[in-house]
């Protein structure tokens, strides 16, 4: 499906009909979530690690069905309905983050993909798959709060659960008076930003659109400009963030860009950078603030996912730099 999708709170539903003998793959096009649906051994799959199953003996190749794959931040559910019959069966998985890379890491814990980008389908084996409809539709809408970022604003791909509830999204989210969500996509620049926002936010709705990206580079006046005049022609108030520090300082630069675009369209933005770094001055990042990632041998040292300490930090500040976002 050529539309990428990121929110936070979604799923997909398939209208399908199966051969007796078929092996379909639902996966996302990058590859890090699959779901399998296996006619042969009557068992419907998550290919995590260890991979996730259970038994479908209900489904055959005389009925049509409904199969739905729900992400909501840690969470993957799977559901699979016969039309006819009514009935149905689930299974689910949560992704239990690591905290850090590497030597970084705090937590083995269970992994499950987060339905990154694109949703694709395929036949692997057996007589055919037919696929009658596809919607994706969100969880919400009608929000009060639509955060966009990078893997900063995608925590449930590396907090560990125990503590996924003190992430600094969640943390903001939990104290909205109203409905709210994220779409945050690791390793993602404005550019996908722009891209996916134009599937979410005109559908979803929102009264404010909080912006937190530029850590993976990409930014520029231009394209932050457009951005905010996107928001702004969808009826809703851009709220436009410094990025945290980052142990490389490219933070400083990137800052300065979003600070020109701010007082440009006269926008509100919270001071990630400072409360993220040693001397409350938005430069030399604290490291206590940041989940260790190590990298040897490619890009080193890294120390830009905040965790709890730096979560809880973050969200204190929305509350002096943000604060009508809560009323």
């Amino acid at each position: 499906m050529d539309k990428y999708y990121s929110l936070g709170e979604r799923f997909i539903r398939y209208h399908a009909k199966f051969s007796d003998n078929t092996i379909a793959t639902f996966q996302s096009n990058t590859g890090d979530f699959k779901v399998l649906v296996n006619l042969r051994e009557h068992l419907l799959s998550i290919e995590s690690d260890p991979e996730i199953s259970k038994k479908i003996e209900f489904v055959n190749s005389k009925d049509e069905y409904i199969l739905e794959i729900y992400h909501t931040y840690q969470q993957a559910k799977v559901k699979i309905t016969n039309l006819s019959t009514g009935q149905y069966t689930e299974i689910e998985a949560v992704n239990d983050g690591p905290g850090g890379h590497g030597a970084g890491v705090i937590n083995t814990g269970f992994r499950v993909g987060m339905q990154h980008d694109y949703y694709c389908f395929g036949l692997l084996e057996g007589d055919f798959l037919l696929v009658k409809q596809i919607t994706v539709l969100s969880q919400k809408n009608d929000l009060v709060l639509l955060l966009y970022g990078d893997s900063i604003t995608e925590p449930e791909s590396y907090f560990p659960t125990d503590n996924y509830g003190e992430s600094w999204t969640q943390l903001i989210m939990n104290h909205i008076k109203g409905k709210s969500m994220s779409s945050g996509r690791g390793g993602c620049t404005i550019n996908e930003v722009l891209i996916r926002i134009k599937n979410e936010l005109p559908y979803v709705k929102s009264k404010f659109v909080m912006v937190t990206i530029g850590t993976n580079g990409g930014n520029s006046i231009e394209k932050l400009s457009e951005l905010v005049e996107y928001i702004l022609a969808q009826n809703a108030i851009p709220i436009l963030n410094n990025i945290p520090c980052n142990e490389s300082q490219t933070h400083i630069e990137v800052n300065k860009q979003i600070e020109i675009v701010r007082q440009k369209y006269k926008l509100k933005g919270c001071r990630f950078d400072l409360v993220t770094s040693l001397n409350q001055d938005g430069l030399q990042v604290d490291k206590s603030c940041m989940f260790h990632e190590d990298y040897s041998g490619s890009w080193g040292q890294i120390y830009h996912h905040p965790n709890v300490k730096g979560s809880i930090q973050m969200f204190i500040r929305t509350l002096i730099d943000i604060p009508k976002i809560y009323q």
